[in-house]
């Protein structure tokens, strides 16, 4: 049997032209970032850099402020600890679309 075909994604208007090589080499370096102490002292302090939540730092993920689908790196400037609801929420905003997306939310004309 030979290899699966991929599935054709659908090209997204904000996506940065990466190819798959490269966005393995950054999700290595992420984790390769993640065991770091700088990292573990980041999340021990246990605040979601997004909404100012206390969280366990286990509980805290690893969110790239600029995604790595809008041509963002793995370093410890691009990096911070977040609760899981930002990270999902934020999707691959980048900062200005979220602040945006905040304020929406906060004059409840978006629902969360």
């Amino acid at each position: 049997m030979g290899k699966k075909p991929r599935r054709s994604r659908e090209p997204q208007p904000w996506a940065y032209d990466l190819q798959d090589d490269e966005i393995r080499r950054e999700k290595a370096k992420a984790r390769e970032l993640r065991a770091t102490q700088w990292w573990k002292r980041r999340c021990d302090r246990g605040i979601c850099h997004y909404c100012g939540a206390r969280v366990p730092a286990r509980e805290l993920t690893m969110d790239h402020v600029i995604p790595l689908a809008r041509g963002g790196k793995t370093t410890k400037a691009n990096v911070v600890p977040c609760c899981k609801e930002c990270n999902n929420r934020k999707r691959q905003l980048l900062p200005m679309e979220w602040q945006e997306y905040l304020s929406r939310i906060a004059e409840g004309k978006d629902k969360a």
